[in-house]
């Protein structure tokens, strides 16, 4: 019952993760960061079974923040992308696959160009302008295929996000209360508030 999208505009790229934990039928909290802060400039979110959810969003984060201390260079969002579709990939062969669904975005400080990457449990990987997981895609989806377009401003993103979460709050039949927000730019990730 999760919901996880996000889009790209200009210089920018913007995340939104509901707060939501639920488990079967009960809610158990409101405040849950369904978000990974892979390095300055790269977010992740992730959705799908608890335990593997948080163990693998985990295992990406360590792994970029190896890499960056080993070989002193920042990756990319294509890199993070990449590396952890690969992971996934691995995993899914194995005896304990990862079920987890997946939307990196970020901004590359090279090319100056934001990127939102969607990746599936399967290991699927696509560069998107903009993308949805969960039940919520349902919804969000529709809504951001009608409004977007891919020299968005930032203030404008802010009010297509709003549509998205109005329509969640007015379709959906589970109350997805509260959502986390994130922003990442060439001055790095924050997290924003509507």
């Amino acid at each position: 019952m999760e919901c996880l999208f996000g889009l790209v505009g200009k210089d920018f790229a913007i995340t939104v993760s509901d707060a939501t934990s639920i488990q079967s039928i009960v809610v158990m909290k409101h405040t849950e960061d369904k978000s990974r802060n892979l390095n300055k400039h790269i977010i992740m979110l992730y959705a799908g079974e608890p335990g593997d959810t948080v163990n693998f969003a985990e295992y990406i984060q360590r792994n970029v923040r190896f890499y960056e201390i080993k070989n002193g260079i920042e990756l990319s969002p294509q890199a993070a992308a990449k590396f952890t579709r690969r992971q996934v990939a691995e995993s899914l062969r194995s005896r304990q696959p990862y079920s987890v669904n997946l939307l990196i975005a970020g901004y590359d400080v090279k090319t100056e160009a934001s990127q939102l990457y969607w990746i599936d449990y399967l290991g699927s990987l696509i560069e998107i302008p903009f993308a949805a997981h969960g039940y919520g895609a349902y919804y969000v989806t529709s809504v951001l295929d009608r409004y977007y377009y891919p020299q968005i401003s930032l203030d404008e993103a802010k009010v297509l996000i709003k549509k998205c979460i109005d329509e969640l709050k007015t379709r959906f039949f589970i109350n997805l209360s509260n959502f986390k927000i994130k922003v990442s730019n060439k001055d790095g990730i924050q997290e924003i508030v509507l």
